[in-house]
């Protein structure tokens, strides 16, 4: 009977996100080592994991493609003691100082003390950060704080297109909006507002009954508006075709 690999516990000291890998220190015996396992393969989690320095992670160890060395693999996220206090903290003031990075045409936020890394959260409206940001101190607020392995940085100072700030004036105020019918599903019609820089839907039951097609006009009321979301309601049907007397 094949005996089962051991199980080894260790911590993130380094991450390369550009390629896709990672380094992990462990004890085996007396000895102090490092192995390095790839942050992208398959084997890591059944569910992504944004993995950060400093996380604890348990792993196995096995030969290496070329079998030059060992790697790390079925390597599984724990905890993180950082990101523990970072919480901690959040419930007191959730406010940190970072600097922006930008990965593979995606944005992260270093925290200025942890030197973890968080995905940037941007609303679907906002504008990304310009380039002479990037290294720039910032500060950020953590999101997704139930959910430790999927936090995320949100900026404290937002940078919203003017159609976003259009859909917000409509909204407070009430105002109706036109939106252009521009695609249709089995179960949904999709409008753009605002020059289609602002998408909504509808469910098929809410969008009226008459037959719609993609670029018909019809009135909406904005009813919910947020960073990320927009939910809007229908007014009135399509007018009706004039009837053409013989």
């Amino acid at each position: 009977m094949e005996k089962e690999p051991a199980t080894y516990r260790g911590k993130v000291s380094f991450i390369n996100h550009e390629k896709f890998f990672a380094t992990i220190e462990y004890r085996q015996g007396a000895k102090q080592k490092s192995v390095n396992c790839k942050i992208n393969a398959d084997d890591i989690n059944k569910k992504p994991h944004q993995f950060r320095l400093g996380d604890v992670v348990s792993f196995q160890l096995r030969l290496s493609d070329r079998g030059d060395k060992m790697t790390a693999y079925n390597v599984k996220y724990l905890h993180n003691e950082a990101i523990d206090l970072l919480i901690q903290k959040s419930a007191l003031e959730n406010r940190f100082s970072g600097y922006l990075k930008k990965v593979d045409d995606k944005y992260f936020v270093k925290e200025l003390n942890s030197y973890i890394l968080f995905p940037l959260k941007l609303s679907p409206w906002e504008m990304p950060p310009a380039q002479a940001a990037e290294n720039v101190a910032i500060a950020f607020s953590l999101a997704n704080l139930e959910k430790p392995n999927a936090l995320v940085a949100e900026l404290f100072c937002h940078s919203f297109i003017p159609e976003y700030k259009m859909a917000w004036q409509h909204f407070i105020n009430e105002i109706d909006a036109d939106a252009i019918v521009t695609r249709i599903s089995p179960h949904a019609v999709y409008l753009g507002l605002f020059d289609n820089k602002i998408q909504a839907k509808l469910s098929l039951k809410d969008a009226g009954n008459e037959k719609l097609k993609e670029g018909d006009t019809i009135p909406v009321k904005i009813t919910h508006l947020s960073e990320d979301k927009i939910a809007v309601k229908r007014l009135s049907s399509l007018p009706e075709e004039p009837v053409v007397q013989q």
